[in-house]
């Protein structure tokens, strides 16, 4: 029972990737709206293809180290009254300062054991570093 039980956990885990297109975009500008379809991700060679026109092969690589990807979130600066209860009516109670520019609050995301690094395809079709419709 308990192969059963570990067997299942591993298989409900789930594992984040790194999709690296730094050695594709100072070849190619590509648009931070495009559409794009990722196929393959559980074969050794995953495709991405970015709005119909340009196909990007990927290779896996393995993190050296702890690789932690991080959340960036906006929060609002938040004082907390304080004090004799006799004095204050409103202790314990937070107010968000409207005056006060909001924060950056970062967090842990996740953790990555892999990187998938892409390149551009050689039946790609692209021309002086913009993206061309297949004709």
């Amino acid at each position: 029972m308990d192969a059963n039980v570990t067997s299942r956990e591993h298989q409900d885990r789930e594992e984040y990737v790194l999709l690296d297109l730094d050695s594709v975009s100072e070849s190619v500008d590509i648009p931070p709206n495009a559409k794009y379809v990722l196929t393959g991700l559980n074969t050794l060679n995953p495709v991405l293809i970015i709005d119909d026109k340009l196909k990007l092969v990927g290779e896996y690589q393995e993190t050296i180290g702890t690789c932690v990807v991080f959340s960036e979130e906006d929060t609002p600066v938040v004082h907390e009254e304080t004090g004799p209860s006799e004095a204050n009516l409103f202790s314990g109670t937070k107010i968000i300062d409207s005056s006060q520019p909001p924060t950056k609050q970062v967090k842990p995301f996740c953790q990555l054991h892999k990187v998938l690094k892409f390149r551009i395809a050689p039946d790609s079709e692209i021309q002086a570093g913009t993206i061309e419709e297949a004709k």
